[in-house]
């Protein structure tokens, strides 16, 4: 998407608004197990997504590694996760050329592929929910 200008359109999206999307998802909740700045969102037991609350400028989100990849070579904003195993995650930016539904929907990715690996009670007792 381009603005008026010939410029890629700016995206913003907040703390908050990430917050709504990853515990409106299913068994997801947050915590902060590092240091009182990286807020980490989990499905029951697994973290899907970490953001530092302070900058809360990208968020850290696992990905199918081939996707991964793919993503990493068209988009400017999404670069290898950030302190976490390369091939898994990746680093999305919150500011930038990123829309919102796109963000959305990788933070369902990173949910669903976190919930997959959870033991089958687990997911039983979440799907329960």
């Amino acid at each position: 998407m381009f603005a008026g200008d010939g410029l890629p359109a700016v995206y913003q999206m907040t703390l908050e608004q990430l917050r709504h999307i990853c515990l409106s998802l299913p068994g997801s909740s947050e915590y902060l197990p590092f240091d009182e700045n990286t807020l980490a969102f989990r499905v029951g037991t697994k973290i899907f997504a970490l953001v530092d609350i302070k900058l809360a400028e990208s968020v850290n989100l696992k990905c199918d590694p081939e996707r991964a990849v793919e993503l990493r070579d068209r988009y400017n904003d999404i670069v290898p996760g950030y302190h976490m195993n390369k091939k898994h995650w990746n680093t999305v930016g919150l500011k930038g050329t990123l829309p919102p539904n796109l963000i959305q929907e990788l933070v369902q990715h990173s949910h669903q592929l976190v919930f997959k690996s959870l033991p089958k009670k687990e997911q039983l007792e979440i799907e329960a929910l």
